[in-house]
């Protein structure tokens, strides 16, 4: 492990994170974690973190190291692959090309299309799909995400990876799902949008998103590079799995758009920082305030163009990523100047950002971001039984029952339940999958507030599944 100090400048909040570390629910009396206890329970080698306050970045600083072989240390500048989080500068992109009257949010995105069209589906898109609902991820389209390909392996074209044809492993990318008609992740919806923005730029899509968003911003250790250039080779992190470095430091994403950006904490701080200013109505950067606010209302389940939108407390939105040997998390205020992002290079690394944003948090008194660490809560049976019921969103179905003991989940289709650990009457925790949810008040839906994008689910009339 390198010296405290390669990392980075240390002060009071530094220092804090360091010592602070706590899960979303602790036992009474006890002690907090260290950073460095922590990321080797969680097997992450790495962490890279910057913190926004006020409209500025206050600290930046690396933990660990950048790979299992050299143990060069972490620093504020070393890049990771940012993985989903290409999505939000995919988004400023395209957005950017929407003001300059290049490309329309609500038009046939085939229209824009010379190089590849979108199959027709008269059934689940009779009036094609727009720019709008593939930002939004609201296009019906299929095709979750991507595993990624062996350095020096051949790579897909975009068109091919559109079509599924070789050497393209995943499936084509379709309709699958009535257009508008609900929610649904769908990182092939960005492929399509990288086809479109290259096709209306007239320029490679790389090129296309320096141009309108990495430089203007000072981004300079940040490109969609995939196999990443030997700049960005200078100080990367690689890749780890189970405590060991992956056989080829990295893998390789030829899909930019939606995960194949290299980037820093401080440099996706910038990006945070540009938002920010626009959303609260200055000009003169990337997007009018206008746009801003647009990108950051929702669409549907609390999704807007790019980024998720958390609607309780004050105003966030949000973006994580994982692509392999790599998580990242960015979160920012809407309405004020305050922000985090955190990168890590292996093992369970959506935990350990998980702790360090909640002490960054803590911290700085941001209890809309996570709340501060706390112990169970009793709730009686009369309680429980007001989130009993049968919940969907995002494609989960969920049957949630009251008993004595607690209130259990079950996913339909699933064998096991899981007891929800109750934060208060209204928020509960699931440790197997690392969320915390915030009903309505009604109990109505709930929304996922910690450990996930803010996902939300409704209560529905649908069949429970057996106890």
């Amino acid at each position: 492990m390198p010296a405290l100090a390669a990392g980075g400048p240390d002060n009071i909040h530094t220092r804090y994170v360091e010592g602070h570390l706590q899960p979303p629910v602790i036992k009474s009396g006890a002690r907090p974690f260290s950073l460095a206890d922590r990321m080797r329970q969680y097997d992450v080698p790495g962490i890279s973190v910057a913190v926004i306050h006020d409209g500025k970045i206050v600290w930046a600083r690396g933990w660990g190291v950048r790979d299992l072989t050299s143990c060069k240390p972490v620093t504020p500048n070393t890049a990771f692959q940012a993985a989903s989080i290409s999505k939000v500068v995919t988004a400023v992109t395209a957005l950017r090309l929407v003001e300059q009257g290049r490309i329309k949010l609500d038009q046939n995105i085939n229209e824009v299309l010379r190089s590849w069209q979108l199959p027709k589906d008269a059934k689940l898109a009779p009036n094609g799909i727009t720019l709008r609902e593939l930002l939004s991820h609201t296009a019906g389209l299929g095709v979750h995400g991507f595993g990624g390909y062996q350095p020096g392996s051949p790579l897909p074209t975009p068109v091919q990876i559109l079509d599924g044809v070789s050497p393209a492993n995943t499936q084509p990318v379709r309709s699958i799902l009535p257009v508008g008609g609900q929610f649904e992740y769908s990182g092939g919806g960005y492929v399509v949008t990288q086809v479109a923005l290259s096709d209306v730029g007239r320029t490679a899509f790389a090129d296309l998103g320096r141009r309108e968003v990495l430089s203007p911003l000072g981004m300079t250790r940040s490109a969609f590079t995939m196999p990443p250039s030997p700049a960005i080779l200078a100080n990367a992190a690689f890749g780890s799995a189970q405590g060991k470095p992956m056989p080829s430091n990295y893998q390789v994403y030829p899909e930019l758009a939606p995960a194949g950006l290299w980037t820093t904490a401080t440099d996706l701080a910038r990006l945070l920082i540009d938002l920010q200013a626009s959303a609260a109505g200055k000009r003169g950067h990337r997007l009018s305030p206008a746009m801003t606010r647009l990108m950051m209302t929702p669409v549907k389940d609390n999704w807007g163009l790019g980024v998720a939108v958390y609607p309780e407390g004050a105003p966030r939105f949000m973006h994580d990523g994982v692509n392999a040997g790599y998580e990242s998390f960015m979160v920012s205020y809407i309405g004020k100047g305050d922000g985090i992002v955190a990168l890590t290079n292996g093992g369970d690394g959506r935990r350990l950002m998980g702790e360090v944003i909640r002490a960054i948090a803590t911290d700085y008194g941001w209890s809309d971001v996570a709340a501060p660490a706390t112990e169970e809560k009793t709730l009686s049976l009369a309680e429980l039984s007001k989130a009993a019921g049968h919940f969907e969103g995002g494609g989960l179905k969920v049957d949630l029952e009251a008993r004595s003991e607690g209130l259990f989940a079950r996913l339909v289709g699933g064998n096991m339940a899981e007891r929800l650990i109750a934060l208060s009457p209204t928020r509960f925790r699931s440790e197997g999958l690392g969320v915390t949810v915030e009903f309505a008040p009604d109990f109505s839906s709930c929304t996922m507030i910690e450990g996930a994008p803010p996902m939300k689910m409704v209560r529905s009339a649908g069949p429970r599944s057996a106890s």
